[in-house]
């Protein structure tokens, strides 16, 4: 599955991954973000069943996000400390454990804690991505990670579509205990073909290699401007989605859960967004790339306010959003695993870490909006962050050495 090639970077790669592989690395990024998602159509049926109030529903996805905060400080910087393929094994066996404890768990607190666990051990995406970017051949790392990206996009997709079905034939769930069996299959594969890699910081100590990704932040402004646009996207997608089957499945609308679910599958341009913006960034075209991402996640909110007249503007709207979104995402993961090669790992930790708190915020914001102020709040909130990270880009172009 692997072929020689020449020793470059810092942990030389002594392997290049095929296709096929790189495919299934996508498969299983992809799966694993999967489990942050699945509760996002669910959530009116998971708050009857474990009593959430209509308030306190994002904190189903916000304990989710704070999990994977964590995960990204304490556990995604491993990756440059052992051998990756060894921790993404770890890491999915373990999920699969988490998601089994979702599936049993009978009050709201033994669910969130599940749910923390399941957004901790989730950051095996970006072990994925940065050893996929580590293994690729010189001048092939975006496309790399576009490719993987592409598959943690569909992963979302699927997942808000899979859970909607398994929920209206099932009960909400069968999407985690159907998750939990899949990760056992997910993680054989791995173990049969997916590469090793010598550590590149195997002498240094963990504490010490967790201090320096406070180091890197500090002398990296790139790393900076990237993760606030980080923070600023992914808190507008999150404004958009975690109160959208509220609204959906509320009067006059009234879809079910699978119909709620197929409205992910309108942001499946957000796959080509990724693929693209991989290519683009390779020719060094990533700044261009996510300023004219941002303005498009600025323009789907007009279409989107569209709602509840017209469902046909929340799919376009849908469509254009999570198109500049994974744009915008893969040209920022492009450009900063180019500065320092060796602590890639650490480098996805630290850029993940405000995705992370972008998700939280905008889980926690939107459904408090939603009950104060209704869709109409939502859509203002959204633009609003949306505007904020167009400014802040325009403030930063052309600092940070790019």
């Amino acid at each position: 599955m692997t072929a020689p090639v020449r020793e470059v970077g810092l942990v030389p790669p002594v392997l290049v991954l095929r296709r096929s592989v790189t495919l299934l690395m996508a498969v299983a990024a992809g799966l694993a973000v999967a489990n942050v998602y699945y509760a996002q159509p669910l959530l009116d049926a998971i708050g009857r069943d474990l009593a959430l109030g209509e308030r306190v529903l994002g904190l189903v996805m916000a304990m989710t996000q704070v999990g994977y905060g964590l995960g990204l400080l304490l556990v995604a910087p491993v990756g440059d400390l052992v051998d990756r393929r060894r921790l993404i094994l770890a890491q999915v066996l373990l999920t699969v454990i988490a998601l089994g404890a979702a599936y049993f768990a009978t009050t709201a607190v033994v669910f969130l804690v599940a749910m923390t666990c399941v957004g901790m051990l989730a950051v095996v995406a970006q072990v994925i991505v940065a050893h996929g970017a580590s293994l690729a051949a010189p001048g092939e790392q975006g496309r790399v990670v576009g490719t993987i990206t592409t598959g943690i996009v569909v992963g979302i997709l699927l997942a808000r579509t899979a859970a909607g079905t398994l929920s209206d034939l099932f009960g909400w769930r069968a999407v985690y205990v159907a998750s939990s069996a899949v990760g056992v299959m997910v993680a054989a594969l791995l173990f049969a073909v997916l590469p090793a890699q010598r550590a590149a910081n195997a002498q240094q100590s963990y504490v010490r290699l967790i201090s320096t990704l406070f180091t890197l932040f500090a002398q990296l402004p790139i790393l900076r401007i990237r993760a606030m646009l980080a923070f600023f996207i992914f808190f507008t997608i999150t404004v958009l989605l975690t109160p959208l089957v509220l609204t959906l499945s509320a009067p006059p609308i009234e879809l079910s859960h699978t119909q709620v679910g197929l409205f992910g599958l309108a942001g499946a341009a957000g796959a080509l967004g990724a693929t693209s913006a991989g290519r683009l960034a390779d020719r060094g075209l990533g700044q261009r790339v996510t300023g004219i991402a941002l303005v498009l996640m600025l323009l789907s909110w007009l279409p989107i306010a569209l709602l509840p007249y017209s469902l046909w503007g929340l799919i376009v709207g849908v469509v254009i959003i999570d198109y500049g979104l994974q744009a915008a995402h893969v040209a920022n993961q492009s450009l900063i695993y180019r500065v320092r090669p060796e602590a890639q790992t650490r480098l996805a930790a630290c850029y993940m870490m405000f995705y992370a708190i972008g998700c939280a915020a905008g889980s926690m914001f939107s459904t408090m909006t939603y009950a104060l102020f209704g869709w109409s709040g939502v859509c203002f909130l959204g633009a609003s962050s949306s505007a904020a990270g167009l400014a802040f880009w325009a403030a930063t172009k052309g600092r940070g050495g790019v």
